[in-house]
């Protein structure tokens, strides 16, 4: 078949179906003389009429109802078809490069997750676990997920957590032999767990502290150093040291007594998790989907 039969017809279907070459033009968006006349090509082509046309109404003649039983099915069956690729070119698809802390990934990014992921099968997230300030630029993620106060300012920033709290805890068995800090600065008597950041020059963390306005830095010392906070959280519940981690994920190890905190007035909140990515990105649906789903607005919730 010729692509101006296929026009033709799709004309003629227009015509038969709206019993009006007027309204059928409006809904082909072309001039009624122009449907008209191709309407009556395509009888001429065909060599039989196929609309009877009065002043009053236009109704299909017994070869073109004939034609109409055929071909109206088919040209329905392939819109409805043209109309599924549509909703799948639309639908959020694709692959999310995140990079993310431990906890941000476990108390933040798996929630979302666990509510998109069932209803959108054709989304796919990569979570790259880092404690550290990654260019998420320089190494192609999509975004990434820190502390509202470490984002960049050229970063487009979405608040997803409530503010955080950092804790320092250590577990019974560790404080049966020690004396329990009452200032920052008596940390560097206590064996402590360190942090690895790789992005700050292999330089271990510094233990931040506020109170009164008064900023204090600690740098701790110990016999382990982890670049993970899991595996700071499980070696002070083993009794081996003390750990500075955030609060929610503590929280429940404080609630059964297995982990005892201390300088709880020296660790004010702070702003919490924020998603960023460069302001010059174009998001795509399954990017956008995944944003709502994370942003936070206000829910109860533990940092």
């Amino acid at each position: 078949m010729e692509r101006a039969d296929a026009s033709d017809l799709l004309a003629l279907l227009a015509v038969a179906r709206e019993r009006s070459f007027t309204r059928a033009a409006a809904r082909l968006a072309i001039s009624q003389p122009t449907l008209s006349q191709t309407v009556q090509g395509l009888e001429e082509r065909l060599g039989v009429r196929l609309l009877n046309r009065t002043t009053r109404s236009v109704t299909p003649t017994q070869a073109g109802e004939r034609l109409l039983q055929k071909i109206g099915p088919k040209f329905d069956e392939m819109d409805a078809e043209l109309g599924a690729l549509s909703e799948l070119r639309e639908k959020p698809a694709g692959t999310i490069r995140i990079t993310a802390t431990e906890y941000a990934a476990q108390a933040i990014l798996m929630p979302a997750m666990a509510k998109i992921a069932p209803l959108y099968p054709d989304i796919k997230v990569e979570v790259m676990i880092d404690v550290g300030l990654t260019n998420i630029v320089a190494a192609q993620y999509d975004a990434g997920i820190r502390p509202g106060e470490l984002v960049a300012k050229d970063m487009i920033a979405v608040r997803v957590g409530p503010d955080l709290r950092m804790a320092v805890v250590g577990s019974p068995s560790y404080f049966a032999s020690r004396v329990r800090p009452r200032t920052p600065q008596d940390l560097t008597q206590h064996n402590c767990v360190n942090l690895h950041l790789p992005t700050h020059g292999g330089r271990l963390y510094a233990w931040e502290f506020e109170r009164n306005g008064r900023d204090v830095n600690v740098r701790v010392d110990g016999q382990l150093v982890f670049n993970s906070s899991g595996a700071l959280l499980h070696a002070a519940l083993q009794g081996l040291g003390l750990a500075y981690l955030t609060e929610g994920q503590v929280q429940p190890y404080l609630s059964s007594g297995e982990l005892i905190r201390v300088l709880g007035d020296w660790c004010p909140p702070f702003s919490g998790y924020h998603l960023y990515y460069p302001s010059r990105r174009q998001p795509s649906p399954a990017f956008t989907l995944l944003v709502d789903a994370l942003r936070y607005r206000g829910r109860a919730s533990r940092g």
